[in-house]
């Protein structure tokens, strides 16, 4: 029965260890994002692109 004990008080170390490091590095800025902005711009023009596909295929064409 000590040893269920022992885990449990043990897991639970591991686990709050974890935790505060969790919180320290996200406090930190370990976890922010700087590669999706960079690249963020290119997404948008091909969407872009796309809207002005559409509009100019439903423009008639004047000869």
């Amino acid at each position: 029965m000590n040893i269920i004990y022992m885990t449990i008080i043990i897991s639970l170390i591991i686990g709050g260890f974890f935790l505060v490091l969790f919180i320290f590095l996200v406090k930190k800025g370990q976890y922010d994002d700087v590669y999706t902005p960079s690249v963020r711009m290119l997404f948008d023009d091909e969407i872009v692109e796309k809207k002005t596909e559409k509009i100019n295929e439903n423009k008639p064409i004047n000869n």
